[in-house]
């Protein structure tokens, strides 16, 4: 059972408000004013707090910024109770970090479904979500019953690009996010001599680009189709407005963004001091945690020496010949072009 301080000053409401909340279910202490309220809240650690705003002793902006001192409850949903209607007392709540407001009057329809969207979000947060864009796509759908980004999806264009074909280039200004509805799409930069150093592969349900767009700078990279793909644009527009309406969101993408330097730090790791057949093991092993989706048959993918040779970071000449010898050894099967891993355990080997 879920416990949710009611700080309220007039005790019909906060009479009312209690049996309405106790009706749903949940156990509800009561405080009749802002210093009484942080003491309850100190000491039981609610799951959730409704609090009224104007209040004798301490009102509610006082409340929540006491609470935001404490460790134990500064993540707490707060929801505001008020009879103010002026914009500027929502923003000034939500800027102290409030997650709600019901304005007074208010049905018990409106209460309960507050807390209860309230309630989700914070149960949510508790979770573990895989740092990527299926967690982003998760914490989306169980925190508001939908998805905006599946919503911007639907709304955008979707455009076709040929293999070899390029979607964006480093230095120039991002105008959309993109997300892969078919195909493979290689990220990678190029140093004076002209060589390529591939820095991502992206596939099917995938999004791409937003790393400048978070940052609001120009691309770092290049970005081109691997094979025949299909991607759809999403305004920059309305990705920045759904990262500045949903924190959760934003955090989320901050920790797609922690991941990805930490993933980069380790290639760079790998490129400094890895031997050629390391090198060549670890690429191979990265495009089948990637792509290999049917686990009960041996994985296999067409891929260039030259695209293969970019991911390993080495030449293409020695790529080719590090394939060959893999060949004579058992380890994978080339056949028109088509790279077949027959002993992954013995690729691992070489990586560890």
């Amino acid at each position: 059972m879920k416990t949710i301080l009611l700080i309220e000053d007039n005790d019909d409401i906060r009479e009312n408000t209690a049996e309405i909340l106790e009706l749903a279910n949940y156990k509800v202490l009561t405080a009749e004013n802002g210093k009484t309220g942080v003491e309850m809240a100190l000491e039981h650690l609610p799951d959730l707090i409704v609090c009224d705003i104007m209040m004798p002793v301490l009102d509610g902006y006082g409340v929540l910024h006491l609470l935001q001192k404490h460790v134990e409850v500064e993540d707490t949903p707060f929801i505001f109770l008020t009879a103010k209607s002026e914009r500027g007392d929502f923003r000034k709540g939500m800027e102290m970090g409030a997650d709600d407001y019901i304005t007074k009057p208010f049905s018990g329809t409106d209460l309960l479904n507050a807390v209860e969207s309230r309630l989700k979000k914070s149960e949510l947060k508790k979770q573990v979500l895989p740092p990527d864009m299926e967690g982003i796509q998760q914490l989306l759908l169980t925190a508001t019953g939908t998805n905006p980004l599946k919503k911007l999806m639907d709304e955008g264009n979707t455009d076709r690009y040929k293999k070899k074909q390029l979607i964006y280039q480093e230095g120039n200004r991002p105008t959309s996010l993109y997300f892969i509805q078919k195909g493979r799409v290689k990220t990678y930069k190029v140093n004076n001599d002209g060589k390529e150093l591939a820095v991502n592969l992206y596939s099917a349900g995938e999004f791409l680009g937003y790393v400048a767009l978070l940052e609001g700078s120009n691309y770092h990279e290049n970005a081109e189709a691997l094979e025949a793909c299909e991607l759809t644009a999403i305004p920059r527009e309305d990705f920045e407005t759904l990262i500045n309406n949903n924190r959760d969101v934003a955090q989320q993408f901050i920790r797609l963004l922690a991941k990805n330097i930490t993933e980069k730090e380790q290639q760079l790791l790998h490129l400094a001091y890895s031997s050629l057949r390391k090198k060549v093991a670890e690429a191979l092993l990265f495009l089948k945690k990637k792509y290999h989706h049917v686990t009960d048959q041996p994985f296999s993918i067409d891929i260039s020496r030259e695209n293969l040779a970019t991911i390993a970071g080495t030449a293409t000449e020695s790529m080719i010949r590090t394939l060959g010898d893999f060949r004579d050894e058992k380890l994978l099967e080339i056949k028109q072009g088509v790279i077949t891993i027959l002993n992954e355990q013995k690729l691992a080997n070489l990586v560890n």
